[in-house]
């Protein structure tokens, strides 16, 4: 293993060659010089890009070839806190960015990422505050996690098909994300990956995702609606939390678990139904559902767990079909609903979770 140091390069046009000389082309006047001096590595046949210097400032074009051998990775933490770069050119050749290659580059607004990756890192592009759009071309199969997280810039982003996994808090706090595709691929959307994407208004998750971790999408306060596959089986802890303006949603008949505060504060919600298929109801998940009006709670729910419908002071009427689930404590703390159950249904009495108990012919 060989380790050289790049001399120079110029933004646009002035290119490193593989023998190390300038190239014939003439640096346009209105271009930006910049003199990252960028580290390398050669290892066998191959190249890695491994440190630029933190001064360099303007546009940069990685050369594909260095010593006659192709740049195939950018390593981790090359361009880390590069705040003066505004734009980089990738060349073909790269199959491979490592964690935190791009990490914190506030300036960069422009990035190219060529056909041939495959991976991206962990924290890969985290805090690259001013990128405004980025395309994953059609190879790459993972997406590290933090790896787009606090692109407050970022309005849209496409993920190929190629994908199947997205790491967790892959795109948290994307303030400005409003749209985004999820291929048939992905499996599971995990813990945090949306979270803080305070201006997406609508999402379709495919029919291959089988889990939403905890946080998934919490605190999407512009999320207005999202279709959740049959083919989830689990909704984590605080999933949609503080999605204000969700006014409805279906949870379908796959699902056999909802986390913790999963639909706490979404305030516009005014009516759910949990499928036969849950068993569980998480402490906290509607609490502050200020404008649920009714609920129903299918046959298989064998507990609700303490707080679940607390402060939802407009919920009037809570409608179970199966037996009376153990209760946790203070389930209806500050709510005052009537609880509707079938005549042929065991274990209920006149109260349950200190609010009276009536037959379902009785629901006005």
């Amino acid at each position: 293993m060989s380790m050289k140091f790049l001399i120079p390069l110029l933004a646009f046009s002035l290119l490193i060659g593989c023998d190390g000389e300038k190239s014939n082309e003439t640096k346009p006047p209105e271009a930006i010089s910049v003199s990252p001096n960028l580290k390398y590595e050669i290892k066998g046949d191959a190249v890695t890009i491994t440190r630029c210097d933190k001064k360099a400032s303007g546009e940069l074009i990685i050369a594909a070839i260095i010593e006659g051998k192709p740049v195939t990775k950018i390593g981790y933490g090359t361009f880390g806190d590069c705040t003066s770069l505004k734009s980089i050119s990738i060349p073909d050749s790269v199959t491979s960015i490592d964690g935190q290659a791009f990490r914190g580059c506030i300036n960069l607004k422009s990035i190219t990422i060529p056909d041939g990756v495959t991976s991206i890192g962990m924290k890969a592009f985290w805090y690259c505050s001013n990128l405004t759009s980025i395309t994953i071309p059609n190879g790459v199969t993972s997406i590290g996690e933090w790896a787009f997280s606090e692109c407050s810039s970022l309005t849209s982003i496409t993920i190929p098909d190629s994908v199947t996994s997205i790491g967790k808090w892959a795109f948290f706090e994307c303030a400005n994300l409003t749209s985004i595709t999820i291929p048939d691929s992905v499996t599971s959307i995990g813990d945090g990956t949306f979270s803080r994407c305070r201006r997406l208004t609508s999402i379709t998750i495919p029919d291959s995702v089988t889990s939403i971790g905890n946080r998934a999408f919490g605190f999407c306060r512009s999320l207005k609606s999202i279709t959740i596959p049959d083919s989830v089986t689990s909704i984590g802890k605080w999933a949609f939390f503080e999605c204000f303006k969700l006014t409805s949603i279906t949870i379908p008949d796959s699902v056999t678990s909802i986390g913790g505060e999963a639909f706490s504060r979404c305030s516009s919600l005014t009516s759910i139904t949990i499928p036969d298929s849950v068993t569980s109801i998480g402490g906290y998940t509607f609490s502050k559902c200020s404008n649920l009006k009714s609920i129903t709670i299918g046959n298989s729910v064998t507990i609700i767990e303490s707080y679940a419908f607390s402060w939802c002071k407009r919920l009037t009427a809570v409608i179970f079909l199966g037996d009376a689930p153990k209760e946790g404590e203070e389930v209806f703390k500050d709510a005052t609903p009537t609880i509707y159950r079938k005549p042929e249904a065991k274990g209920w009495g006149d109260t349950w979770g200190g609010r009276p108990v009536k037959l379902i012919s009785e629901n006005p």
